[in-house]
């Protein structure tokens, strides 16, 4: 075996039609990672959960900062385990003739570029299960300009992690002992953050307390199907003021013809919808003189 092996990254991501990174990921537009910042969390679950992926959310981790800003990126994925001494030889040595340099955990920082977010599986080691502290962040940033990293295991060094500027961080625990007696047995290969699932080049998106992972394939559709619940909520929550609609109506996953075409109206026309005025609203048309078979009374 080897480690972030870009054949078999091309062959967990076929759904993913785009550019790719040399390592195989996929490489998501800046341009979506962008418009990311503005929305948010169950705006972008919304689209992901309803196609069926609902092992994508992890809640359970605690934040560097807490001052609300978020973590955007693409996935580098790196998964561990116990140390086991026979194991450990070959891995390790696997690592050294593909030339990488220091422990398992440098040799995931050394891999990141621009945009890049570490999610390291640490089965939750926290004692000994450190798997960033100030020197790694730093090196985080240096790397990925605006990244940081999603950790199920522990951290150190807080107080100096704090003072690297943007960045953001999402762990498990916080304790003082040098990261030891661990192995890698995934680079770039499917990870599991808690109750979720990530592949290599996914998008991470960390807001709201907690972390979602986009998968790559999916994320333009992601963002559009955000702007649309982002701009219904606006255009929703003025008719429910104004006493023209109920909140039932409003809260349907699929409204009717003539909600729709106010809504188009009120995007054309209201300074709140200029921004969404490129959105594609014929699927919505098409389920609404058809039906939706997925509608339910209340929307997700």
């Amino acid at each position: 075996m080897n480690f972030n092996v870009k054949e078999d990254i091309i062959a967990l991501t076929p759904q993913w039609k785009g550019e790719r990174f040399p390592d195989g990921r996929p490489k998501v537009a800046d341009k979506y990672l962008k418009a990311l910042r503005n929305l948010t969390l169950e705006e972008v679950w919304k689209p992901i959960f309803v196609k069926g992926y609902e092992s994508q959310f992890e809640g359970r981790l605690r934040t560097l900062h807490d001052d609300g800003r978020k973590l955007i990126g693409r996935a580098v994925t790196a998964t561990f385990a116990p140390t086991r001494p026979d194991l450990h030889e070959t891995m390790f040595d696997i690592g050294m003739k593909e030339g990488r340099k220091g422990n398992y955990n440098q040799w995931v920082i050394d891999s990141l570029v621009e945009g890049d977010v570490v999610v390291a599986d640490m089965y939750d080691k926290i004692y000994k299960g450190t798997f960033l502290g100030g020197n790694l962040t730093t090196a985080i940033k240096a790397k990925t300009k605006t990244g940081g990293g999603v950790i199920w295991g522990g951290v150190r060094d807080v107080e100096q992690m704090k003072k690297v500027e943007d960045v953001q961080v999402y762990f498990r625990g916080i304790d003082p002992t040098p990261i030891r007696d661990f192995i890698m047995t995934g680079f770039n290969t499917p990870t599991r953050i808690g109750n979720a699932i990530v592949l290599p080049g996914d998008i991470v998106f960390g807001a709201g307390g907690g972390v979602l992972f986009i998968p790559s394939h999916l994320v333009a559709e992601v963002v559009d199907g955000a702007s649309k619940t982002q701009v219904k909520d606006i255009f929703g929550f003025e008719m429910i003021t104004q006493n023209k609609f109920t909140t039932a109506q409003i809260d349907r996953n699929t409204w009717t013809e003539e909600m729709l075409d106010m809504l188009m109206e009120f995007i054309k026309t209201d300074p709140r919808g200029e921004e969404y005025r490129s959105l594609d609203w014929s699927e919505e048309y098409r389920l609404a003189r058809e039906g939706d078979p997925n509608d339910t009374q209340t929307a997700l």
